[in-house]
């Protein structure tokens, strides 16, 4: 007898999940982007990249720790499906790359003293690979 996932069996489930999930990703993706923008100097020219990289990385942490809780929770849905989802495959390594990416040279790059041209590539670098995973996201329903 197979076991039955108990998220198939309500029909709010998964609406709520994906809100919840949705909130996550832009609450973690949205303060590491704001340390991006900072690099490439478009927001908070008063603040250091440093203050910025230290005052959201609470709140990155938090809103990508949710995001991936919950992402587990709707794989689990349907986990045959998503694996041979070419969308999905695209979305995990745009996240993967993206949070290896933040939390190495992003990090250096906003505690030490990058030069212009070196902050401005790893914001850019930066900025693209989070764009990539809400992209590989929205294309899961059509691939």
């Amino acid at each position: 007898m197979l076991i039955q996932n108990p998220l198939n069996e309500y029909a709010l489930a998964y609406p709520l999940l994906e809100c919840v999930h949705l909130g996550a990703m832009t609450l973690g993706v949205g303060a590491a982007m704001l340390v991006n923008f900072r690099l490439l100097g478009v927001v908070m020219p008063q603040k250091a990249a440093a203050e910025l990289w230290r005052g959201g990385m609470l709140w990155t942490l938090c809103g990508l720790t949710l995001a991936i809780v919950s992402g587990l929770f709707l794989f689990s849905i349907d986990p045959g499906a998503y694996s041979i989802n070419q969308a999905f495959r695209f979305k995990i390594a745009a996240l993967v790359l993206a949070i290896v990416f933040h939390f190495t040279l992003v990090r250096r790059a906003a505690l030490s003293a990058f030069s212009k041209a070196a902050s401005l590539t790893v914001g850019g670098v930066s900025l693209g690979l989070w764009t990539l995973v809400p992209f590989g996201g929205i294309f899961i329903g059509f691939v």
